[in-house]
């Protein structure tokens, strides 16, 4: 069931979903969650459809805040709001709430979107579209315990990771930290195997890729050792390759799909490792709203180290421990799998 409005109130759509779910006979006491995602027009039907999909896993209101600039200075100054309401099928297992926002009403968002919340519930907003620099100070952001954006879709993905590690709130987070949770799986489960002492560490993916700068700092962080980035022509990340004293294990997807995984003395194997949608990685996010202490520590530690990044055509940099510890520094197999699976 949809039903529009035309220049209308926060209070008109809560009225509005009361009709729609009176109509249709749902209560709204299934929902866990509301899911706030602020997009502009161009991102706004996939960025639907992916909280759509993972609905069916955490039910959810979700209200869509769209910012309409206008072209004439007229209405520009003229405050307005649009919202499309859909409950039922046209929802996914929740409700929806599209806002399309003109004039002075987009600078003050969060007041129509604050009378719209789900009360004692959680809220979770998405970025699907240019992220503020400081999540947590953003009029929306502040509204949430959990604050989701997606430095992958920015224009400048390792500038905008190094403001997100300056400007870091817990409850914060990144898809292209989400991206990353199969390997870092992966990497954890293959050191569970082997009795050896981890010496260095190679990361290998595309050029300018936040995941794959995610994933060497985070290898740094919790291993101890130097990680260097190497580029390579993608999909995403393509490779990593850890040296031990017992020889080397190497992960490598070269499809974007499947990987196969190689332990000295062990015969190889293919492992699934796909690339994700975005409905998978939303869903990931929404089971857990407490502080993500491992992103947190991974991101402010190579947060100085990120400007080192070379261009196409020159050397790729070296991702190196903190200074206070050695350059050499080893860990055996149990300390390593250890850290690396906080």
């Amino acid at each position: 069931m949809k039903i529009d409005l035309t220049d209308t109130t926060s209070s008109k759509i809560n009225k509005a979903l009361v009709q729609g779910r009176r109509a249709i006979g749902t209560p709204a006491v299934g929902m866990v969650l509301t899911l706030v995602i602020v997009t502009d027009e161009e991102n706004a039907y996939d960025a639907l459809k992916a909280a759509n999909e993972a609905s069916h896993e955490h039910p959810s209101r979700t209200l869509v805040v769209i910012k309409r600039v206008s072209r004439s200075p007229r209405d520009r100054a003229k405050a307005r709001l649009d919202a499309e309401v859909r409950v039922g099928t046209a929802a996914g297992t929740g409700e929806t709430v599209i806002l399309r926002l003109y004039g002075e009403a987009i600078n003050h968002a969060q007041s129509v979107v604050l009378p719209l919340l789900l009360p004692d519930a959680p809220v979770v907003v998405w970025w699907a579209a240019n992220a503020p620099l400081d999540p947590a100070n953003d009029p929306l952001g502040a509204l949430a315990q959990r604050r989701v954006t997606d430095t992958y879709a920015a224009e400048h993905p390792v500038q905008e990771l190094t403001a997100r590690a300056e400007a870091y709130t817990p409850g914060d987070t990144d898809l292209s930290w989400t991206r990353i949770t199969p390997w870092r799986s992966m990497l954890a489960a293959a050191l569970d195997q082997v009795e050896c002492e981890v010496t260095s560490v190679e990361v290998e993916g595309e050029e300018l890729n936040p995941s794959v700068e995610l994933l060497g700092m985070w290898l740094a962080d919790r291993l101890g050792v130097p990680v260097k980035r190497s580029v390579s022509p993608g999909p995403g990340l393509t490779g990593v390759k850890m040296e031990t004293n017992c020889g080397p294990i190497k992960l490598g997807r070269a499809d974007g799909s499947l990987a196969s995984l190689s332990i000295q003395g062990q015969p190889d194997r293919a492992v699934a490792l796909k690339r994700r949608e975005t409905a998978e990685l939303i869903a990931e996010e929404l089971r857990r709203l407490d502080p993500d202490d491992t992103y947190a520590s991974a991101l402010k530690f190579g947060v100085e180290r990120l400007g080192e990044q070379t261009g196409k055509g020159t050397a790729p940099s070296d991702v190196q421990p903190e200074a206070d510890k050695p350059a050499a520094a080893k860990k055996s197999a149990p300390a390593a799998k250890k850290a690396a699976s906080k």
